[in-house]
């Protein structure tokens, strides 16, 4: 009886501080995107949804594929397990000399991609957006935007790995944070070099890369303060490999072919959005802008700090455990995505409007953006899932399956891509997303409840009812203010700004009222976490 207490209350303890550094991560991810979303509004503004824009946008689509696959994904499913394992079982002196060996072997590999990149910048372009070849003018500025941004790499590659070892360490708050200064400078460069240049849009090429460089170097301060670091005392080409660095490679290899898959997808769009009209690659860019606000904040966050515990649970073989996080984990992640989906269906198009209507940025272009956002919100519930179930696959120190599945829904992408985007244009590869992230999640979900059986698998139903039944309620609110008429009129905008709040705020009382009533458990837990944090009783983070 006492063992199953102490059980219980490592549990209660467990869940505690996830929900705690996945407030913290939140709030630094929620800045960040209010960062970036200055910079999206300067970037409307400035160049609408012209052929600059798309030009802008395909360039920083080709270094963002590689950061996905060797920086934030990699560093997931391969660093963080292994490293946090290096901690757990042989010492931080141990796991230090793991990440020096790891930066000098992440270093040497994306530096090599980037020389080849800029050198084979031009057939990049051509590979990834054909359809820009018939307007010489529009192409050759894409390659040249890719040129100037493929730097980029080598420094949030480095970034990652910092972010990696502070996230194993439990210091969640500088990775979170750290966004800011990347977005910071961005805007900065906007402001400060555009009207000096030719060609404005260089301006935010510029930004993009010396923002990562600004971003990891902020980062190192507080790598040191744990008494680790990332620069060996005297650099030496690393070989033999470091063992730790073998390992993570075998749990990579897979993972970028599984990051590769997803990433494919969004080249299959991009590459089908080139041939169909001028802003198609635009709307779809900055309505995926939308989406990763909530997925941002919330997904991405619980994901971030439920790898290392889970990392930690699965090296101590303590399964029970581990099911239990990854439980409260999904149900968490759902109390928040679900309305934050019904929200942005109804809000789209005040939403797009207020935020990008700007300058160059006209009528045509939030109608646009707006469908693109509503289609890409079917599958925000799925997004954010996958989120929380690949990192149970990783922590596992499996990464073989999740690429397995992500290949179908690749093949499933690609031919509602061709059958979608013909009736329904740019709509259409945006609602062929949202289908393969469904069958995605799904997918993943059923194989791993027959690997790890949670003890609150049969509770997931009734939370997942109170939401639902909350969120048709807080419908409600957000309807009357989204058809008003309002929103096909210019100006106005402190009044649009004034209705949109209140619609939003209105729409989450509505929906915390409603989950109180009913007692729902997150709701009750987070109040908790945030009563406990103000009153002094949170870990720093």
């Amino acid at each position: 009886m006492e063992s199953q207490e102490k059980s219980i209350s490592g549990f209660a303890e467990a869940e505690k501080e996830i929900a705690a550094s996945a407030g913290v991560v939140a709030a630094g991810t929620f800045v960040s995107r209010i960062f970036g979303f200055v910079r999206d509004m300067l970037l409307a503004g400035i160049f609408g949804a012209s052929f600059t824009a798309d030009a802008f946008y395909v360039a920083f689509r080709i270094p963002n594929l590689l950061r996905e696959l060797f920086a934030e994904g990699s560093m997931s499913a391969g660093f963080v397990p292994v490293f946090t394992e290096y901690l757990t079982r042989h010492g931080k002196e141990k796991a230090k000399a793991l990440a020096q060996a790891s930066f000098s072997v992440l270093l040497i590999i994306v530096t090599a991609i980037t020389i080849v990149g800029v050198l084979f910048s031009t057939q990049l372009v051509g590979l990834i957006a054909p359809g820009f070849l018939a307007d010489r003018e529009k192409f050759e500025l894409t390659v040249t935007l890719t040129r100037l941004m493929f730097p980029f790499l080598i420094f949030i590659s480095l970034s990652a790995l910092a972010m990696g070892m502070l996230n194993s360490m439990r210091r969640f708050a500088p990775p979170a944070f750290s966004s800011v200064v990347y977005n910071g400078v961005n805007i900065t460069m906007l402001l400060v070099l555009a009207p000096f240049l030719e060609a404005p849009v260089y301006a935010a090429a510029i930004g993009v890369t010396c923002g990562c460089i600004a971003q990891f170097l902020i980062l190192l301060p507080y790598v040191r303060r744990e008494g680790l670091s990332l620069l060996p005392e005297r650099w030496r080409w690393p070989w033999p490999i470091h063992s730790g660095v073998s390992r993570m490679g075998r749990l990579i290899l897979p993972t970028l072919l599984g990051l590769s898959v997803t990433q494919v997808n969004l080249f299959v769009n991009t590459f089908l959005a080139s041939f169909l009209s001028m802003g198609s690659v635009s709307y779809l860019y900055y309505g995926m802008r939308l989406i990763h606000f909530p997925l941002g904040i919330f997904a991405v966050a619980l994901s971030t700090v439920l790898l290392p515990t889970l990392s930690s649970q699965a090296a101590k073989g303590d399964l029970p455990a581990l099911g239990r996080s990854f439980s409260f984990g999904l149900r968490l992640v759902f109390f928040i995505t679900f309305p934050a989906l019904l929200g942005l269906i109804l809000f789209r198009t005040p939403i797009v409007h207020l935020l990008f209507e700007h300058g160059q940025f006209d009528r045509a272009a939030t109608a646009g953006t707006a469908d693109a956002v509503l289609f890409y919100a079917v599958g925000l519930w799925a997004f954010a899932g996958v989120r929380v179930v690949v990192p149970v696959f990783y922590a596992m120190q499996d990464t073989k399956t999740p690429v397995k599945i992500a290949i179908a829904s690749m093949a499933l992408n690609l031919v509602l891509n061709l059958l979608l985007m013909f009736p329904l244009k740019h709509r259409g590869l945006a609602l062929a997303t949202s289908l393969s992230a469904i069958f995605n999640f799904l997918t993943l979900l059923f194989v791993l409840r027959r690997r790890v059986r949670w003890t609150e698998g049969g509770g997931l139903g009734g939370a997942y009812l109170k939401v639902v039944f909350s969120s048709c309620f807080m419908l409600i609110p957000a309807f009357m203010i989204s058809k008003q008429g309002l929103w096909l009129e210019g100006g106005a905008w402190v009044l649009k700004t004034a209705s949109l709040a209140l619609a939003i705020f209105t729409s989450v009382v509505v929906y915390v009222g409603l989950q109180f009533l009913l007692k729902c458990e997150e709701l009750h837990f987070i109040a908790k976490v945030i009563k406990d944090r103000f009153n002094g009783r949170g870990k720093p983070l």
